[in-house]
Parts: C-alpha cells; sequence; structure tokens
C-alpha cells in the first residue's frame, strides 16, 4: 500500500466537517482510513472540464465511499478502476428512440452517474456538498449502483451475504417500492427524494444515502427496509448517531 503524506490529517477533515460520520469508534476510523488509501491506491481519480483533482478531492470522496464497505472490505469495489469528476452537474448527451421510430437527443444535468464494469462520475460541487438533514449525498448513491451491479445489470438487488434471505429482502424492497411509487403519484409530500420511485435500482440508491445520512428518518419510514440495508451493510448508522449525539 501506498502512503499518502498527510493522509490522517486530510481525511480527519473530511470526517470532522459530516453528520455522516459522527459515532464511529477508535476501531472504526482505523478502517476507514486503512481503507480510503487502499481505494485511493486503486482507483484512478480524473477531472474533467478543467476541473483540477487535489488530495482534498481525493480523500473527500475516498472517506465517502469507504463508509458503506467499513465492514465489507475493499473487494466490493473490484471490477472497475476510473472515478472522473467534474467542476458541477454536467449534461452528457443521451439518445432514445420514440414509439413510432424517431430519435431524440436530451441533455438533463447529473450530478452522478455510475456505468456497469466502467467509471463512476460525480460533481466535485455534490460531492463537496454536507448534508443538512435532507438525506441526500451522491458519493453513497453512485456507489451503492456500484454495489448494485455486483451481480449484474442495477435492479436494486446486491448479492446478499450468507444468512440474509433473499425472500425477504425482495418482499421488503417490493413493498416498500410499490408503496413509495402509489404516495408520489398521489403526491404525498415525503421526505425521501422522489427520484426514488424512477426504478428499483434508484429505490436502493436513494435508500442507501438516507440509511447513512438521516437513518432516524429512513427508520421512521420504512422499518423493514432499514433493517435489511444493515444486514446488507452490517452497520446500524441510527445506533451510532445516537453514540455520537446526532439524531438524525
Amino acid at each position: 500500500m501506498k502512503q499518502h503524506p498527510h493522509s490522517d490529517e486530510l481525511l480527519q477533515q473530511v470526517i470532522d466537517v459530516r453528520p455522516l460520520f459522527e459515532g464511529l469508534s477508535v476501531d472504526e476510523l482505523t478502517r476507514l482510513r486503512y481503507l480510503a488509501v487502499s481505494f485511493l491506491d486503486e482507483k484512478a481519480i480524473t477531472g474533467a472540464a478543467g476541473q483540477e483533482i487535489d488530495d482534498e478531492i481525493r480523500f473527500t470522496i475516498a472517506a465517502q465511499a469507504c463508509l458503506p464497505i467499513l465492514n465489507l472490505g475493499i473487494d466490493y469495489y473490484n471490477g472497475w478502476v476510473e472515478i472522473i469528476v467534474y467542476p458541477d452537474q454536467f449534461m452528457p448527451l443521451r439518445e432514445y428512440v420514440d414509439d413510432i421510430g424517431v430519435v431524440h437527443q436530451t441533455r438533463h444535468p447529473l450530478a452522478g452517474e455510475s456505468w456497469q464494469g466502467g467509471p463512476l462520475i460525480l460533481s466535485w460541487a455534490d460531492v463537496n456538498y454536507i448534508d443538512d438533514g435532507a438525506g441526500v449525498n451522491v458519493v453513497i448513491h453512485e456507489f451503492a449502483h456500484k454495489l448494485d451491479m455486483l451481480n449484474g445489470a442495477p435492479h436494486g438487488y446486491p448479492p446478499l451475504h450468507k444468512g440474509m434471505q433473499r425472500e425477504i429482502w425482495a418482499k421488503t424492497f417490493t413493498e416498500g417500492y410499490e408503496d413509495f411509487c402509489r404516495r408520489i403519484d398521489n403526491d404525498e409530500d415525503t421526505i425521501i427524494d422522489p427520484y426514488a420511485s424512477e426504478s428499483p435500482a434508484e429505490f436502493f440508491a436513494v435508500l442507501s444515502e438516507l440509511f447513512f445520512e438521516t437513518p432516524a428518518a429512513l427508520k421512521m419510514e420504512y422499518p423493514s427496509i432499514y433493517q435489511q440495508l444493515g444486514l446488507f451493510y452490517r452497520q446500524d448508522p441510527l445506533a451510532r448517531r445516537v453514540r455520537g449525539g446526532v439524531f438524525l
């Protein structure tokens, strides 16, 4: 493993300003630092559209990316190498064919994007955003997609650990997704980003954001999903937050 000068200092700066990391034990912080350095040894982080890459950017991404795999290990991010960072939200050109066969081109601003077997793309402005209780974290969102892709195209069904029951995961997430889509269709107010209704894959990624950023809110809304995510990530962020004195 390469030595990164001032890695402890840089990581501590990232950790100190984000409630995301509140309540981590000394042992957990040690493992997070080790994972972050391993992550930076394995991943190539490059800038786009004039974005320069420095150690602040590297460690801000690495610390947040490694929290979900704190108890899983760096191998969960195998199979791809590159992270591309834009200064702000980017607008890739997309093509689609409508029902009568006409090809259309569209551009929509994105904060992040994950490609199966390929790069992960992030907006630095969104990576550097410190959540204020909205449950937003683009890094966790996109890396949740990468975990989802470990067994094929993203579909909200990552490879489960031994002892986890597929039937319970499928039932819990299917019922939760259908309920959430119904709520969105009925214009109900919800603390969960409506984007979670786009697909089961986005539902898993958005709820992974909440699991780490605002665990109390997720447990209140969908306690069974909180339990399943706890089994998958092998963490209990709500208990950790309570220990740290943060109750989001």
